[in-house]
């Protein structure tokens, strides 16, 4: 069943007191017993793979798609029987609570990462070798590295924009006043050339951040118009989604939600972490879609009128990590119940295609 939910600017109540922090701290998950709701008749789903261990992000690579396992950190290559086969394995991986292998992005043949290593958190590419079904990986290049790195708060999400260009999100790693130093990488969207360096028409000179004031976004896509959106896990009142513009400033630590002070912007949406803890976005056919950790469903935003929403697989599949538009126009959603919260799934994590009509 989809329900349709219209979101007030400063609706509901309070997160309960045993929620410590969206996409952070250990937390008791109200929706572990909540009940399957049915798909609609125009929506059609397929589970394409099982078996994988804390995944956390998917990138394609012309029809090929990869996955990345965050404690492991091996990259994953899903056949069209979706059979997995590891490409490699990321040296100098150090996983511990949210941090390990995150985000992946691929760009002219190079595969992006994002990792957690003992000195922080960095981003590398490789060359892709081979052929679908034979893929390698090549000699790994640091892109960036010295982005602060903790158990929570990693950030994590990598996407190429539509002017060719990486960017990044990178969590305040529990120093809350980071994310609004703007000569910190911490609590920021970063934009970047894909080899590291800063494009002149960036927002702050010489730098590579291009939005500040966030304290854990995981989500970031463009609707066809270039405009840029993403999700945000705030601490235990308000997740966020956020319309992104270049040298804004969305907060946080100072205000969390809507809170309509001069000087920072605040979202189009807002919701109780229960209900979200807001991870991959991809953007289809006029509408945002959302995976969500706490609150296990995928949410809908039509971008004609985002405030309001609409819920699909509510349940169905438990935590949902990431969320991506697969070549052949259908959603690939990737599950996350094995990364030491909520219930782990018996059959691992799996990638869940979606075809809505």
């Amino acid at each position: 069943m989809i329900t349709r939910r219209h979101i007030t600017a400063l609706g509901g109540t309070l997160a309960a007191a045993t929620f410590l922090g969206a996409c952070g701290e250990p937390f008791t998950d109200p929706s572990a017993d909540e009940s399957p709701q049915t798909s609609s008749d125009q929506m059609l789903t397929s589970v394409v793979t099982t078996g994988l261990q804390a995944p956390w992000s998917i990138a394609f690579s012309g029809e090929t798609a990869l996955v990345s396992e965050r404690d492991s950190a091996r990259i994953l290559e899903i056949a069209a029987d979706g059979a997995t086969r590891e490409v490699g394995v990321i040296d100098g991986v150090e996983p511990g609570g949210e941090g390990g292998l995150l985000g992946l992005a691929v760009h002219g043949g190079q595969l992006f990462t994002y990792l957690t290593a003992a000195d922080g958190n960095r981003i590398e590419r490789r060359e892709l070798t081979g052929s679908p079904g034979r893929l390698g990986l090549g000699d790994a290049r640091t892109v960036l590295e010295g982005i602060p790195s903790a158990r929570i708060h990693n950030g994590g999400r990598l996407a190429i924009g539509p002017d060719d260009m990486l960017y990044a999100t990178t969590g305040d790693a529990g120093d809350r006043s980071s994310a609004q130093d703007i000569e910190s990488l911490g609590g920021k969207i970063l934009r970047m050339a894909p080899d590291g360096t800063a494009p002149a028409d960036n927002p702050f000179p010489d730098s590579l951040v291009y939005s500040y004031g966030h304290r854990n976004c995981q989500g970031i896509a463009w609707a066809e118009d270039g405009t840029m959106y993403a999700s945000e896990c705030g601490q235990d009142t308000w997740d966020e989604l956020n319309l992104i513009e270049a040298g804004g400033n969305y907060g946080w630590p100072d205000v969390e939600g809507i809170a309509e002070q001069e000087g920072y912007r605040d979202p189009l949406q807002q919701w109780e972490p229960a209900e979200a803890s807001p991870s991959g976005i991809a953007i289809t056919g006029g509408s945002l879609y959302l995976a969500n950790l706490r609150g296990r469903r995928l949410r809908v935003v039509p971008l004609t009128d985002p405030s309001t929403a609409t819920e699909l697989l509510v349940g169905e599949y438990r935590r949902l990590r990431d969320v991506v538009l697969a070549p052949d126009g259908a959603l690939w959603v990737l599950t996350n119940t094995t990364d030491g919260r909520g219930d782990p799934a018996e059959e691992g994590d799996r990638i869940v295609r979606v075809e809505i009509g």
